[in-house]
């Protein structure tokens, strides 16, 4: 099974803008969907974007709509969250995921997401 490697956090001032990356190290399938969540302390995980490998319209969370882009790049299998205008409420640590076979995009945003990355934290300031 894969797992996920993330990279791209870090802080950054209100305003400002990061682009978070996620690399599987062993098979993700062909038709399965990839997801942002992200977690504050003391709150549930939430998924703030999802994409299908094969295509499709990509899902956003209310709350980042117009400030977030989540793409998938084949060839380099890696997967990206480009984060602009990023306010406080942002700061959270941040999770790449994916689940093992989903043949509908429209899926993505309530799929069973059974490989998680480790991490990566993003922190804004005002």
């Amino acid at each position: 099974e894969a797992d996920l490697v993330e990279s791209g956090g870090g802080s950054v001032q209100a305003g400002g803008s990061l682009r978070l990356s996620c690399t599987p190290t062993g098979y993700i399938h062909s038709s399965s969907c990839m997801a942002w969540f992200r977690q504050v302390a003391g709150k549930e995980r939430e998924v703030v974007a999802s994409i299908h490998t094969t295509g499709g319209r990509p899902y956003y969370v209310d709350s980042v709509k117009g400030r977030f882009t989540i793409s998938l790049d084949n060839a380099k299998n890696t997967l990206y969250l480009q984060m602009d205008s990023l306010n406080t409420e942002d700061t959270a640590i941040y999770y790449c995921a994916a689940d093992r076979w989903t043949p509908y995009a429209n899926s993505c945003p309530s799929a069973e997401y059974s490989t998680w990355g480790q991490g990566t934290q993003v922190t804004v300031s005002s």
